[in-house]
């Protein structure tokens, strides 16, 4: 073999190992900025769902695009006003009937997630679009939403639907509160 071959070959197999190396580089790089972005439950829980990391990443990929297209808006401070005067009768009337009080935040929720300009839909689709801009109180919605279905059949106890209004809050102060992302 000549030396113009072997150096070819070297060449080559550099070649291939440097986009070995650079691809695993972004791939991991694109994992991290994920979890950063969504939260290492909300990732975790999209990997389950989806079968592999490379479906959930996709899937949250498509998840961030959505969201970019709606027009989410912070609250106008009436409305903002407005939505904790009821997020506060709603607390008050916990005391004498927590199940209707889940009930009522947890519609409030949809009401507040509706004028910031999030599509209230179903409850998966609606968790979904929210978890891009509020990544980190994800899993308290979802426990506070399982609360509230279980509560429907009268499953729940007391100590659990005021975890569940606990739960609700953290998900409502960010809510009101400005976006995260610009507008």
């Amino acid at each position: 073999m000549s030396t113009t071959a072997i150096v070819a070959i070297v060449a080559l197999v550099v070649i291939v190992a440097a986009g070995i190396v650079t691809l695993r580089f972004l791939r991991k790089r694109r994992t991290e900025g994920l979890r950063t972005k969504f939260g290492d439950g909300e990732y975790a829980r999209a990997v389950k769902e989806g079968g592999n990391r490379r479906h959930a990443e996709a899937g949250l990929d498509k998840r961030a695009e959505r969201v970019e297209s709606f027009h989410v808006q912070p609250l106008a401070p009436g409305d903002r006003a407005r939505f904790q005067d009821s997020w506060g009768r709603i607390q008050t009337r916990f005391v004498d009937g927590p199940a209707g009080a889940v009930t009522e935040a947890d519609q409030l929720l949809g009401d507040v997630m509706s004028a910031r300009g999030y599509p209230v839909s179903d409850f998966e689709q609606r968790a979904a679009d929210i978890s891009v801009d509020h990544p980190l109180v994800m899993q308290n919605y979802r426990a506070a939403h399982a609360i509230a279905l279980r509560q429907t059949s009268g499953k729940a106890s007391t100590e659990e639907l005021r975890q569940a209004m606990i739960h609700y809050r953290t998900l409502f102060e960010e809510l009101v509160s400005e976006p995260k992302r610009p507008v």
